[in-house]
């Protein structure tokens, strides 16, 4: 017996980021366009030959991408906005990514409850749809002539697009207008010799799917009439109530993600049709850790005995971890012998089919249990930590005193007081210091004295501006979540371990391998350097416990919401420390607090309620005259806004630039009673806003809230930006500030 294997995606950014390189230079004006679509194929190349190469049946092909794959299928259906119709080529692809000459890029959020951003598609009523497969239709030409019938195209469905999308009008309708340019482009598949599709399907596994039955139907058969067997792929969670009909799709196959939810419980209930193959995921494809044999063996075993026709595969594309774990040479013997990145993760699906085939015990596995008892004996229980979990009261999550008290005895602030996110631009000088200190060629106090030089400038520079509360700049820092990691105990750090986190943005997730606790204190001596230099005051920077969780690579033995906690203590400590050293203002960001919702409706409470709790024990040490910030992005509020204000954050501030103050309604029309940042002008895109189009920002951001309520920000952190970007940019968000202040009366 054989069982077949095959992927539903890859990392897409190159083993050694060679597509961040690329677009970075090609936007820069260092490359052209040749250049950067060679490195691209070069890059999807070396991906199907890896797959190959593994032994994998079904290579998925399709799935690389120049900026964003769900961007991708937007531009090829023709679903262009009025604004970037009037540029043609990567010139309208970019511009609807980034922005440009004022242009506002579409809206970016994330992809499920992932930690990859998407473009989301914007679908005027009137939009007559026509497409342009010609670069798909090449990428299948290539994988052809090296994977032969191996090549399966990977495909977005029309429906999960559409849900995705931000439509006028109703679905059905847009559905009509593009299952015939669907139907074609299945047509030119099956001219090219391609024998499967993958048509993707995630949100089925959302709370909104039941409601989407008839569109999948409608979909379903019109595309199965084109003969090119299809394979409906869902993954991120369990079908839930959709399961009875969708196994009544005409399709050939069926992938479920059997690393998260129920889908095991809904196999085992309502069985699985004997006319179609099932789909495992069974490999995790969005952790790094090793599979555990006799856990796996077991699910596979039980589904093989409902089932016999499977295939296995990870749980979902490959793209949300590293290449390769075995690049990782500095980490520790036992801890990287049980990391697997997605090369491991495809040797992993063919072991386990071999040994699923012929239904006997892997050599290869049992070395893998070996080395998973290697690392429990090198990975201790921290007892102190354990204590302190153990003896947590309701004190420890409340604060001392309510919000309309407190923030009474708060710094003093103009209308509108002015601010930003925190990080400003990280110069290749600035990361050179640090490859420097790394190598030896500076020595520590050299590298602060570099690190204070950077902080005087970032403080000069706001002090010109005008900004009313200041920050240090974050120069010392590589990235929000690793830099806090760096100095908590329990953490681990990757060298070549790059994930995408949206176009050329990519991040190294730490790896939580044990318990966490803060050896001493993390940012109070920039924050003093800072604040020695100004009268303003300057904000205390912390990542918050929920974000330094959601965009780590978290522990697979016990629940999020413990390690939520152990670091959620370790914040504690150093808000104590920061007000200590006279910080009026901290900032503990938790960006990822929304993306981290599960996809069910019915789980949501339970999360939000220990991760609200995590933020509350971090934050909840601080005394009423200091000042507690959060930050949140790129993400919707309007459905969870009461448990935001659960947060008792004293000021939140907001992305509100990409969604036309959709974000700011929300969160005012659910009667948000805290302050709010605006996020007046979008900071992925080089463009600098004119002072009048920031006055419209924040005209059309009071209309519904009370003055005082009001903070004026960028919509997120300034470190990907240039300096000559991001300091005219501030002073027309001053200037628009300083011009609204003059305009409006003070008013309750």
């Amino acid at each position: 017996m054989t069982i077949q294997t095959t992927t539903l995606g890859y990392p897409r950014i190159g083993k050694n980021r060679e597509v961040k390189k690329v677009l970075e230079a090609f936007w820069s004006g260092k490359s052209d366009t040749e250049t950067l679509l060679q490195t691209v194929r070069e890059v999807e190349f070396a991906n199907w030959k890896t797959q190959l190469e593994a032994g994998i049946d079904r290579i998925g092909i399709g799935d690389t991408t120049l900026y964003d794959h769900v961007l991708d299928w937007s531009v090829r259906l023709g679903l262009i906005p009025d604004r970037f119709r009037h540029l043609s080529g990567l010139d309208q692809y970019f511009a609807m990514a980034r922005g440009k000459d004022g242009i506002p890029a579409l809206e970016m959020t994330k992809w499920f409850d992932t930690n990859y951003h998407y473009l989301v598609p914007e679908i005027a009523a009137d939009v007559e749809p026509e497409a342009n497969f010609a670069d798909f239709l090449a990428t299948v030409q290539r994988a052809k002539a090296l994977l032969g019938e191996q090549a399966v195209a990977i495909i977005l469905s029309p429906v999960t697009l559409l849900g995705l999308s931000r439509l006028e009008g109703d679905l059905a309708t847009h559905l009509e207008k593009l299952l015939p340019l669907y139907s074609d482009l299945f047509a030119q598949l099956k001219a090219l010799g391609i024998t499967e599709v993958q048509l993707h399907e995630p949100i089925l596994v959302t709370s909104s799917a039941a409601a989407l039955r008839e569109a999948i139907a409608t979909t379903y058969s019109q595309l199965a009439e084109m003969g090119v067997p299809i394979h409906l792929v869902t993954y991120f969670d369990d079908l839930g109530v959709t399961y009875p009909w969708v196994m009544e799709m005409p399709v050939a196959g069926i992938s479920l993600d059997f690393t998260r939810g129920r889908n095991l419980e809904l196999l085992q209930q309502h069985g699985f049709p004997a006319d179609k193959q099932l789909g495992v995921g069974i490999v995790d494809a969005r952790n790094i850790w090793k599979v555990r044999p006799e856990s796996v063996l077991s699910t596979l075993e039980t589904l093989h005995s409902i089932t016999p026709n499977i295939r296995l595969h990870p749980s979902s594309s490959l793209q949300f971890v590293p290449y390769d774990a075995m690049r990782e040479t500095k980490l520790p013997e036992p801890l990287r012998n049980v990391l697997s990145f997605a090369e491991q993760k495809l040797e992993e699906v063919v072991i386990l089919a071999q040994t699923l085939a012929v239904d006997e015990p892997s050599d290869r596995l049992a070395v893998v249990q070996t080395q998973w008892q290697t690392f429990e004996q090198f990975s201790p229980v921290n007892s102190a930590v354990q204590e302190r979990l153990r003896h947590l009261t309701v004190n420890h999550f409340e604060g001392a005193m309510p919000y309309e008290q407190r923030k009474k005895l708060q710094p003093a602030l103009p209308l509108f007081p002015t601010t930003t996110i925190g990080s400003f631009p990280q110069t290749s000088e600035v990361r050179q210091l640090r490859v420097k200190l790394k190598r030896g060629e500076i020595t520590q106090a050299e590298y602060e004295a570099a690190i204070d030089a950077e902080i005087a400038k970032c403080i000069q520079i706001q002090e010109e501006a005008g900004l009313d509360v200041l920050v240090h700049g974050e120069f010392e820092r590589t990235d929000m979540v690793e830099f806090f990691g760096q100095q908590l105990s329990g953490f681990a750090f990757t060298e070549q371990g790059w994930v995408q986190s949206y176009g050329s943005r990519c991040v190294r997730p730490p790896i939580i391998y044990s318990d966490v606790a803060r050896p001493q204190p993390m940012t109070v001596r920039e924050f003093q350097v800072a604040q020695a230099l100004t009268e303003k005051p300057v904000k205390g920077m912390l990542t918050g416990p929920i974000t330094i969780l959601n965009w780590s690579f978290p522990r697979s033995d016990i629940s999020r919401q413990e390690q939520a906690f152990q670091i959620a203590l370790a914040l504690r400590e150093e808000v104590a420390d920061l007000e200590a050293a006279g910080a009026q203002v901290i900032q503990v960001d938790e960006p990822a607090l929304r993306e981290g919702l599960p996809l069910k409706l019915e789980r949501w409470n339970q999360y939000l309620s220990w991760a609200v709790d995590a933020f509350r024990l971090a934050t909840a040490i601080a005394q009423p005259h200091t000042q507690v910030h959060t930050h949140m992005c790129y993400c919707e509020f309007g459905d969870i806004i009461k448990d935001i204000e659960r947060l008792d954050a004293d000021v939140i501030s907001i992305e509100n630039s990409r969604s036309n103050n959709r974000t700011l309604q929300e969160v005012t029309e659910a009667g948000y009673s805290h302050q709010i940042g605006n996020g007046v002008y979008d900071i992925h895109s080089p463009v600098v806003p004119t002072t009048e189009q920031l006055v419209q920002q924040l005209q059309a951001g009071i209309l519904n809230l009370p003055l005082r309520q009001i903070w004026v920000n960028p919509d997120c952190g300034l470190k990907t930006r240039r300096w000559e970007e991001v300091i005219p940019s501030l002073k027309n968000m001053v200037e628009a500030t300083h011009r609204l202040r003059q305009e409006i009366s003070p008013k309750p």
